[in-house]
């Protein structure tokens, strides 16, 4: 099942469902998922939905796979961030009625990246996946410091481009590509390895690279958080690579989305307590 996205709204207190953060902030908020497979609707609708939650007055909706890409001509404008990726991962809808498109996956890893991994050793990075994720992840990565970044995708031709907009900010000594036969020798010789594909969702059972290229001293991080534990970060770990799950992501990008959203500053502790909850592990796992 592949989510659209969720839409938040703003309502008043007349209305007896209130989510954890309007009991925080005083608020009544509304969230909503619209899931695009139950409607029979494919990624080439977004524009629809977009004019359709507008509509009905919601505040704003967080995009995801398989949509960040194709939302985008669908909007009036997009942030610096988001314009750069080419990814959308939240919309906001002004007073003046714009969509106005976001990125807040890039610093929802970062901070994700940051907290889990702290001491990783970021000199050598592969990074699978060059769509939206990919993008957002490859922009955190060199954001935080990371040396070089190989870029590997089954479309070769979407990690070249994702590698020529990124050269152009980051400069092009810290970005390559690899085809499929290099993924070898790259992760290999790799500090880390990052997974931004679909591959591991319920819906996309599986590996994304053989379990023979994992081992000892490399670190692996997840984008993917439905399910939390992936085929992926199982193998990892049996292989003794340190690893970072999709959680922290999920729940940092939707704290910098609050923030746009409502203009209030979010509680991310307690947030990340409450997916651990959810998820029944350790808050501080």
């Amino acid at each position: 099942m592949f989510s659209l996205f969720f839409a938040l709204k703003n309502l008043n207190k007349n209305l007896a469902s209130v989510s954890w953060v309007g009991d925080v902030y005083k608020r009544t908020d509304l969230y909503r998922l619209i899931d695009i497979d139950p409607l029979g609707l494919g990624p080439e609708r977004v524009g629809e939905l977009v004019r359709a939650a507008a509509r009905l007055g919601f505040d704003g909706l967080n995009i995801t796979h398989p949509c960040k890409q194709t939302v985008i001509e669908h909007l009036d404008g997009l942030s610096e961030d988001a314009a750069l990726l080419g990814a959308v991962n939240t919309v906001v809808f002004g007073a003046d009625g714009r969509a106005i498109g976001h990125n807040t996956d890039w610093s929802g890893f970062a901070r994700s990246f940051a907290r889990g991994l702290p001491d990783a050793p970021t000199g050598e990075i592969v990074l699978l996946g060059a769509g939206g994720a990919g993008a957002a992840v490859a922009h955190a990565l060199l954001t935080v410091g990371a040396d070089r970044l190989t870029l590997a995708d089954t479309d070769p031709a979407r990690a070249a481009g994702l590698a020529g907009t990124l050269a152009t900010r980051f400069g092009a000594a810290r970005v390559r590509t690899v085809a499929p036969g290099g993924l070898p020798a790259a992760v290999g010789g790799a500090d880390g390895l990052v997974h931004a594909t679909p591959t591991g969702m319920a819906a996309h059972p599986g590996l994304p690279l053989p379990v023979e290229l994992l081992r000892t001293g490399l670190w692996v991080a997840e984008v993917v958080y439905r399910p939390l534990e992936t085929p992926l970060l199982a193998a990892a770990r049996a292989a003794g690579c340190r690893t970072l799950d999709g959680g922290g992501m999920a729940v940092f990008q939707a704290a910098d989305a609050f923030r746009l959203f409502t203009g209030r500053e979010p509680d991310a502790t307690r947030m990340l307590a409450d997916l651990a909850d959810l998820l029944e592990l350790p808050a501080g796992g």
